[in-house]
């Protein structure tokens, strides 16, 4: 489960996080080859201008999801930048033959359970977004039941206490939580980096048996992204 946020001060710099994926369809690979080859040119061109921009993760979810190739990570205080970026990718040449069967829209928010949990690092305390690099970042969207805004914050504390401390058995995973309340059809997405698949497996396995669990009204769909740079992802379309 997700860190839930506390109160932020207006003049703190929060950024909106957008994660979309991205499928091809057939008709662009049965075009000519040299016209496929302009096109990717000219939107690979185009991201590397974007990258230069807004912090911006690229991940090939080829062979891990049926339903998507890619997915763009794209982080940026302006909710603007995400937006023009959205429709300069349908302007493409490529943006013909590409469709969005999934988008995630949140922001960064400060947790409310982490103030006795302070290590460098820790998820929950800063408003930042910063990859770690990891090759493999496991995304969901996540939304909580009703019963479980109606439970005390003493219950909630105790609760997430017990969460937090199962993730901190496995080091290697760092968690990104974003906050959609009123922005999308969710109420989180949380974002996993890591280098070990095994031990997110591991961490997931871990916190289904956490008191928080039955308070989980959807965590699904979850993605396997595999961190591929601009101009490798391109040439895989």
């Amino acid at each position: 489960m997700p860190l839930e946020a506390s109160p932020v001060k207006p003049a703190e710099t929060r950024h909106f996080v957008r994660y979309g994926f991205y499928a091809v369809e057939n008709a662009f690979r049965r075009l000519p080859k040299s016209r496929r080859a302009a096109a990717r040119k000219s939107f690979l061109k185009l991201l590397e201008s974007w990258d230069k921009k807004i912090q911006l993760y690229p991940y090939s979810t080829a062979g891990t999801r049926p339903d998507a190739d890619f997915m763009l990570w794209s982080v940026s205080p302006r909710l603007a930048d995400l937006r023009d970026l959205a429709l300069d990718i349908r302007r493409s040449d490529i943006g013909a033959y590409l469709t969005t069967p999934h988008a995630y829209l949140a922001m960064t928010r400060k947790s409310m359970y982490v103030d006795q949990h302070r290590h460098p690092g820790q998820e929950g305390h800063s408003l930042q977004i910063e990859s770690n690099g990891s090759k493999f970042l496991f995304v969901y969207p996540f939304v909580k039941t009703h019963a479980w805004y109606q439970c005390s914050m003493e219950d909630r504390q105790k609760m997430m206490t017990e969460h937090i401390e199962a993730g901190h058995r496995f080091p290697s995973v760092k968690i990104h939580t974003t906050y959609s309340y009123g922005l999308d059809d969710q109420e989180f997405v949380v974002a996993f980096e890591s280098d070990h698949p095994g031990d997110f497996v591991d961490l997931v396995m871990a916190l289904r048996t956490g008191r928080a669990r039955p308070y989980t009204e959807r965590d699904t769909p979850i993605f396997t992204c595999v961190r591929t740079p601009l101009e490798k992802l391109v040439e895989e379309l």
